[in-house]
Order: structure tokens, then C-alpha cells, then sequence
């Protein structure tokens, strides 16, 4: 395990695999190193670049300085580029994907490309509603010390069966998920207030972009994929076949390493 020292003091742990051009990889919601949600895109991707795996604030080995930021999760990503020479590419997927987006416009020159998978956002005014009433039932919960009852509203609010939910709360796992519960709040200010797409940030990316969404996951996520794409001045739209929220590695590995080789 490696550590940098993010802008505000707070110490982001990571771990560095392979050689060559620095790649970070920015997990979404509940994900850290400990988990493993990344170690298989980790292993196909090392062969051709170093490949920054990390934990984001408030997870794993990483501290958690507060009050949050979605500026401090920007910091932190800067932090690891600076380990990486001052420049890196970046990959995020569902909100860490908003969370890249967000890096990359403000970052500028210091990503050099940046690919995204199914960034949440959402257009339609029900989805708003739901929108803020899961972050207003959220915040109840964590305010209280409900951590395993987030948990649960988060995964109800994503779709999660409910027999899956039963099953994953008896799981060893899901101390590990309410120990990343809080964190649950900064997924959901990096996806935004009213979860659109940020148009204007996204405008100012200055990077060649990747944006991805699978043709077998939510229909919402194929619209956001093309808002996203359209926005983004040097962006190309890609839909993998076959792939769900939870892409597979071994489907999105050649993808990545074709996109961040071209010169």
C-alpha cells in the first residue's frame, strides 16, 4: 500500500500495479481496494500502464477530513497525478465517473484522456423527485447512525432485488459496506443536486474523452451516456454489447487499453 497527501492534510491510500503511462481508476459508490471491485480490471490493464487502484475519502485506508468537498475529491485525484509525474489518465464508472468528469474540468492539461461508464444522470422530472427524496432519507439515516440502513436504501434505490439485499446483509461484506456508508453522501453530491448532466463543467473538458454505457443496463444510462458525449468537446459515445451496470472487466479491459494507447 502507497500513500499522498491530499491538499487538506487528508492521507489517500492506493496501490500502483504495472509500468508505463499512469492510469487512475475512480470507483463508485461502496467501492474500495479491500472489496476487489477493481482488482480484475487491475491485473488486464497493468500490462500497459501503471495503473493507480485507490481509496477514495472516507473508505478503506484513506482519511476522512471533513467537512466534505466534492473540490477535496478533486484534490485528492490531483494528488495521485502528481505521484504519477503531473499527468495521468482517468477512468471512472457510475458516480466515480461524475467524480472524473468533474476532475477532469478542473484539472486541465494534468488528464491527458479520460474514459467514463454510466455516469447516473438522469433528465426526466420523476427521477428528480426520486432523486431528492433518497438524498433527503439519506441524510436522515446517516445523521442517525444507520449506517447498515443506508446501505439498504442505497441499493433499494438502485434497483437491488430484494432477496439480494437479504442475502448481502448476512454476508461478511456488509460490515465493510457500513463502515463506507457516509461515503454514500459524497457519491451522491458528485452525481449533483438535481443528478443532470453538468453541461457547462463538462464543456470545459479539455481531454479526449471515452463515454460508455452498456446496451443491456438501464435505458436512462444510454441518454446520459449521449448528453455526456455531446458535451464534451473531443468525445466519442461507445455502447458495449451485451454489458449491464456491473461491466466486465474482460469486456471493458481491450476497450480502455485501444482508447488510452492511440496516440
Amino acid at each position: 500500500m502507497n500513500k499522498v497527501t491530499s491538499k487538506d492534510g487528508t492521507v489517500i491510500a492506493f496501490d500502483a500495479q504495472g509500468a508505463g503511462p499512469a492510469l487512475i481508476l475512480v470507483d463508485g459508490a461502496l467501492g474500495y481496494r479491500a472489496l476487489g471491485f477493481s482488482s480484475g480490471l487491475v491485473k488486464l490493464l497493468a500490462p500497459h500502464f501503471k495503473v493507480y487502484a485507490y481509496d477514495r475519502r472516507g473508505r478503506g485506508d484513506s482519511g476522512n477530513t471533513l467537512p466534505y468537498a466534492v473540490d477535496r475529491e478533486v484534490e485528492d485525484i490531483a494528488a495521485l497525478i502528481q505521484d504519477a509525474g503531473g499527468s495521468a489518465y482517468l477512468y471512472g464508472i457510475s458516480s466515480g465517473a461524475c467524480l472524473a468528469l468533474e476532475a477532469a474540468s478542473r484539472l486541465g492539461g494534468w488528464v491527458k484522456k479520460l474514459a467514463l461508464y454510466e455516469a447516473p444522470y438522469r433528465f426526466d422530472e420523476g427521477a428528480r423527485a426520486d432523486w431528492l427524496k433518497y438524498r433527503e432519507d439519506l441524510s436522515k439515516l446517516l445523521a442517525a447512525g444507520q449506517r447498515g440502513d443506508a446501505v439498504v436504501l442505497f441499493m433499494k434505490f438502485v434497483g437491488t432485488p430484494a432477496e439480494m439485499i437479504g442475502g448481502m446483509r448476512q454476508s461478511p461484506m456488509f460490515p465493510m459496506f457500513e463502515a463506507a456508508a457516509p461515503t454514500l453522501a459524497y457519491d451522491a453530491a458528485c452525481i449533483g443536486k438535481d443528478r443532470t448532466v453538468p453541461a457547462r463543467r463538462a464543456a470545459g473538458v479539455t481531454a479526449r474523452t471515452l463515454v460508455m454505457n452498456g446496451d443491456a443496463s438501464f435505458p436512462f444510462m444510454h441518454d446520459a451516456a449521449a448528453a455526456i458525449a455531446k458535451a464534451i468537446p473531443h468525445a466519442e459515445h461507445l455502447v458495449l454489447k451485451g454489458q449491464r451496470h456491473d461491466v466486465s472487466a474482460e469486456a471493458l479491459a481491450p476497450v480502455l487499453v485501444e482508447f488510452f494507447a492511440k496516440p
